[in-house]
């Protein structure tokens, strides 16, 4: 069903551009209200623990609710969301706004991976759920660029009353093509949260944690370190978010690809590549061209982990997946509050604009770690604490899987 799958993707489209449009906005923001570049930041980690926060919460109080009319109510609250920023009178009324919207983003994005999977055979799950990615890889392609453009130009608080139009056709859109699909019969939330007992489903969160944690650590202070450290001139950050998103886009259609065929070796190149190339960032971006090359490296390699790892979740936690692929949004999000938090504290420590990068790699190191240590427990059969959909542990030769 693509018409259903494109729906889902211009949510992700909104969603994604509200998310990412903020950093490349940072310097006029923080101008506007008269606060720091590290206090500006935590538009983007408040943004982020609103989404750790809302998406069990949202998702649990969505589970009387149809699949199809909670995507809708998701959009609802992210139009209001920002709505709020685009008129906020104090940078607190701001935040508010942020997290407002924040709230939608780990639902909308969980239930969305559950319904992508669900409308295509089981061999197609990962390339489905990456299909419904697109729509966020493509907001940094084109909504971020245009929305930093717009928002240097004529002011921020365009970009983000344009944001909010954007969910209205999000809005409109889920409604009129996402088809009416019917709850998995006898599943509870006490089946949703027996999901949270698999080690496996734990283990796959906090890699979700920890590598895309190292994308952001770089990405949330791109603006300052391309304009202070690489030369950039102020208007250069578009086409660099440009490129970043490009990078987005090849990494969650590559990703999304080999998941479907060799997940678990598609983790170790990506987190592998990304630890490298963060680390080496430190040193590329005091050259306009190998920061350029950089940044749509750890787009392309920062992606590419987004579809295997929330297939490895809805896998692990078969028969009840949409907490945990709630949650699992919510993951990467605590990864991107902890690493825009941690680059924040070593700037401001004097360390430099260049410092979050090593933040990054050892984060995406860190994920590289927990990967090889999930595939050993795999291999063992030794995942201690597996259970089914209904809370049964799972015997000691049974694939937590299925």
């Amino acid at each position: 069903m693509p018409l259903a799958l494109l729906a889902l993707a211009i949510g992700a489209f909104g969603i994604g551009t509200t998310e990412f449009v903020i950093m490349g906005l940072l310097p006029e923001v923080a101008g506007d209200f008269g606060v720091s570049i590290p206090t500006a930041g935590l538009l983007v980690t408040g943004y982020a623990l609103g989404v750790v926060i809302g998406a069990p919460l949202m998702t649990v109080l969505g589970t009387k609710v149809p699949r199809k009319r909670m995507l809708m109510l998701l959009m609802g609250l992210f139009i209001a969301g920002n709505l709020l920023s685009a008129v906020a009178p104090v940078f607190a009324v701001m935040l508010i706004g942020r997290v407002v919207a924040s709230l939608a983003h780990g639902a909308f994005f969980g239930i969305g991976s559950v319904v992508a999977a669900e409308l295509v055979a089981p061999s197609k799950k990962a390339g489905a759920i990456a299909m419904m990615f697109t729509g966020l890889t493509v907001a940094n392609v084109i909504g971020v660029p245009l929305g930093t453009l717009v928002g240097q130009h004529v002011g921020w608080r365009v970009t983000f009353a344009v944001v909010a139009a954007l969910g209205v056709v999000g809005l409109t859109g889920i409604a009129k093509l996402v088809p009416e699909l019917p709850k998995s019969a006898g599943v509870h939330l006490r089946h949703e949260l027996a999901a949270f007992k698999n080690a496996q489903v734990l283990l796959a969160m906090a890699m979700t944690v920890l590598g895309f944690g190292g994308v952001f650590a770089a990405i949330t202070y791109i603006a300052p370190m391309m304009t202070r450290v690489a030369g950039f001139a102020d208007g250069s950050v578009t086409w660099l978010l440009v490129l970043f998103g490009l990078g987005m886009v090849g990494g969650n259609l590559v990703g999304g690809r080999f998941a479907d065929r060799a997940l678990m070796p598609m983790l170790y190149v990506s987190l592998g590549a990304l630890a490298v190339v963060l680390a080496l960032f430190t040193l590329t971006a005091h050259n306009k061209i190998a920061a350029a090359v950089t940044v749509a490296l750890i787009g392309a390699l920062g992606f590419a982990t987004v579809p295997p790892l929330q297939k490895r979740v809805l896998d692990q936690a078969h028969g009840a997946p949409t907490l945990a692929s709630a949650v699992n949004i919510g993951a990467f999000n605590l990864g991107n509050a902890l690493s825009a938090w941690l680059g924040g504290i070593v700037i401001a420590a004097g360390y430099g604009y260049t410092s979050p990068n090593w933040v990054g790699a050892a984060l995406a190191a860190a994920a590289l770690v927990l990967a090889f240590l999930s595939a050993a427990l795999e291999r063992r059969g030794t995942s201690p604490a597996a259970v089914t959909a209904d809370g049964a542990p799972v015997r000691q030769h049974e694939p937590a899987h299925h």
